[in-house]
């Protein structure tokens, strides 16, 4: 029998990544393409076609279908709210465009519970089968994973991990409310917090350059980085209590900045956590950096299909 492969697409803000994926994790191909001035959704969608069949042209015979990472609220393949940085995406049902278009299965489900499943599947928790990944960027999101499978609660709007809340009545958040994690410990919240308080800010402020300020023991990147790692702390103490996962995941570029981060953050949450609360939970940073969409894309598709299981089990034999 040929070797069973999966197109993933990992629909971002600013660009799409595409490309094919066998069932041990292996991208086969891949392609990027730019949505710099796409101004419709129509656009979007004639741009995922045009990656879906670039890829299909390949390894046609051999697709069992394509996983799309989307951001927003995802329900049975239909985009009940986009990205604010994608046009006109309400109540679109793109699954069904896309599967009438390219005539191939498709699986959609949100962009950050994807990053979670490829994680899970072919990185940092491969060897788990509960865990929690949260990703730091402009906002936070994450993903909760639950006997080896994704859960977004009810109709698949819940796991909003971004949006806990750690501040009664605390900063306006993005979202509307006030308070929420992302509020306080995004990097948009860490750049804010540092060019509030730094007088000789350069114009182009970001998480790599208070980090290097840091390093270097500069008082106020130690200030915005000591209330990162406490806010972090917070809410992972949070996500423990709640689902007592076997790892925490942190990706995201700022969790590739070293190794103090991860330890910074894991001291923390010892010295929070209820005696009776983290139990044997490991705090870990990601491993597949951002390759991690298009690889839960693709195992979404082989988790439905059955191909990873059968993969293992004939491993196993």
């Amino acid at each position: 029998m040929n070797q069973l492969n999966a197109i993933g697409i990992d629909v971002g803000g600013s660009s799409i990544k595409c490309g094919v994926v066998n069932a041990h994790g292996e991208i086969l191909y891949s392609t990027n393409i730019s949505l710099t001035n796409v101004k419709t959704h129509g656009a979007v969608i004639g741009h995922m076609t045009e990656a879906i069949n670039a890829c299909a042209k390949r390894y046609d015979d051999s697709i069992l279908g394509v996983g799309v990472g989307f951001p927003g609220i995802i329900e049975n393949n239909v985009v009940i709210a986009g990205g604010i940085n994608l046009p006109g995406f309400r109540n679109v049902e793109l699954g069904n465009i896309l599967k009438l278009v390219t005539r191939k299965n498709i699986i959609i489900d949100n962009d950050a519970n994807l990053m979670g499943l490829g994680e899970l599947t072919y990185g940092a928790a491969k060897d788990c089968s509960d865990a929690v990944f949260i990703t730091v960027g402009t906002g936070i999101g994450g993903a909760v994973l639950i006997d080896s499978k994704l859960y977004g609660g009810f109709k698949n709007r819940g796991t909003e991990l971004g949006h806990i809340i750690i501040n009664h009545k605390g900063k306006a958040c993005a979202c509307g409310a006030r308070g929420c994690l992302e509020a306080y410990a995004s990097i948009t919240a860490m750049v804010n917090h540092y060019q509030s308080i730094c007088k000789d800010t350069p114009e182009n402020v970001d998480a790599k350059y208070i980090v290097s300020r840091y390093m270097l023991r500069e008082s106020d990147a130690m200030e915005v980085m000591e209330s990162h790692f406490d806010y972090m702390a917070t809410g992972i103490v949070s996500f423990i209590n709640l689902f007592n996962p076997q790892r925490i995941i942190i990706g995201g570029g700022i969790s590739e900045s070293g190794s103090f981060y991860i330890r910074e953050i894991e001291k923390r949450v010892l010295a929070l956590a209820v005696p009776t609360g983290p139990g044997s939970a490991q705090i870990v940073a990601a491993g597949l950096g951002n390759k991690a969409g298009l690889l839960g894309c693709a195992a979404n598709v082989f988790q439905k299909y059955g191909a990873i299981e059968n993969m293992k089990q004939k491993m196993v034999v």
